[in-house]
């Protein structure tokens, strides 16, 4: 079975021009990038093809507090589309809002996403997805096939106390639609992401338990470093590649 994995051109901080020639040369074709504007669709478009790359996912913006949320992800929406994108990773808060215009909201951009034949993936964020009990609620009251969550396989540590991945995600697994393949030190509210396999995290039984239910991916390797540390340019692009090489040993492509 093969697996898609992709990475988020993010994961290269203030080295992000290199991201383009760099993946390619590790063996990485498919990429999380933000939703272009509409104007510049076609030269992403055009950028990525050059690089021999592909747009799995493209991180969007909503603020479902807002009341023009649903109007504001179309466009959003239809850059996935033209990109051939069909995951629109979100990071979304609900706050004081009223949870049932939240539902209402959140069903109104999963109807927008069906058209365009889109996934909107809600990342492993508070308060909507907070962890697996949290975000099984959410998904249950949002009921829509196209709304669905991305699972950060590290923020269950930073964002919970008591708590593990692989747990969190028998909880969620019906209702994952991406996941996001990052490591971490395990400490609560510790921001400390170390190259994939270094930490934690069971990136294998992840895999294997998404495989399980029939999802090859995406899996977009997330990497956001440790704060206080800075690397080199050398030192970070190592730390792509030594990411990439250790899911190389987990079979992670299949």
């Amino acid at each position: 079975m093969a697996n898609i994995i992709a990475c988020r051109v993010a994961s290269y901080g203030k080295y992000q021009d290199r991201a383009w020639r760099h993946l390619p040369e590790i063996g990485i074709t498919h990429v999380e990038v933000p939703v272009p504007p509409t104007a510049y669709v076609a030269i992403v478009r055009n950028w990525l093809s050059d690089h021999g790359l592909e747009a799995t996912s493209l991180q969007a913006f909503c603020d479902i507090a807002h009341e023009k949320a649903v109007d504001a992800m179309k466009p959003q929406l239809e850059a996935c589309s033209a990109l051939g994108a069909r995951i629109c990773f979100v990071s979304i808060r609900a706050g004081e809002t009223e949870r049932s215009v939240v539902w209402e909201r959140l069903r109104a951009i999963g109807d927008e996403a069906a058209q365009q034949g889109i996934t909107v993936a809600m990342e492993t964020h508070p308060d909507l997805i907070t962890n697996g009990s949290v975000a099984a609620e959410t998904m249950r009251a949002i009921d829509h096939p196209n709304v669905r969550v991305n699972f950060d396989t590290a923020n269950i540590y930073f964002y919970n106390e008591g708590l593990n991945t692989i747990s969190e995600l028998e909880k969620v697994i019906d209702w994952v639609g991406a996941v996001h393949l990052k490591d971490t030190t395990g400490g609560y509210q510790e921001w400390n992401f170390p190259a994939l396999g270094t930490g934690v995290v069971d990136l294998g039984q992840v895999i294997q338990m998404m495989n399980a239910r029939g999802f090859t991916g995406p899996f977009t390797i997330e990497l956001e470093g440790t704060k206080g540390i800075e690397k080199t340019e050398t030192e970070h692009l190592q730390y792509i590649a030594d990411s990439v090489a250790y899911l190389r040993t987990i079979n992670a492509f299949g």
